[in-house]
């Protein structure tokens, strides 16, 4: 079965960090760009960070920027976000997803291929 999975949320106090991991499974994540979204209950799906599938190359909103960082690993076949400072507005569950066709650096959310379930990350004192 190819499929993305994400781990590593949490629960976090304002200030704290978190390292969300994206796996594939079945496929190789190395032709592939690979981004982070987020929802929060009642908002749309937003971007959080989108890297080249070399990791050559990243961009991030500017609600995370300076914040968070995105990385990736093609022999362990993985992409990590490296979130610090975490506020409550970061309270959302984030996914990770892939587009491994037509290939784009950050493309338009309904082209990506591939989807995980999603991890709660929730900041709250």
């Amino acid at each position: 079965q190819l499929q993305l999975v994400e781990s590593g949320g949490g629960l976090v106090q304002p200030g704290g960090s978190l390292r969300l991991s994206c796996a594939a499974s079945g496929f190789a994540l190395d032709y592939c760009a690979v981004a982070w979204f987020r929802q929060a209950p009642g908002k749309e799906r937003e971007r959080v960070s989108c890297i080249s599938s070399t990791g050559g190359t990243s961009n991030y909103a500017d609600s995370v920027k300076g914040r968070f960082t995105i990385s990736r690993d093609n022999v362990k076949n993985m992409v990590f976000l490296q979130m610090n400072s975490l506020n409550p507005e970061d309270t959302a569950v984030y996914f990770c997803a892939g587009l491994c066709a037509d290939y784009e650096v950050c493309p338009r959310l309904d082209k990506y291929d591939y989807w995980g379930q999603g991890t709660q990350v929730t900041v709250s004192s």
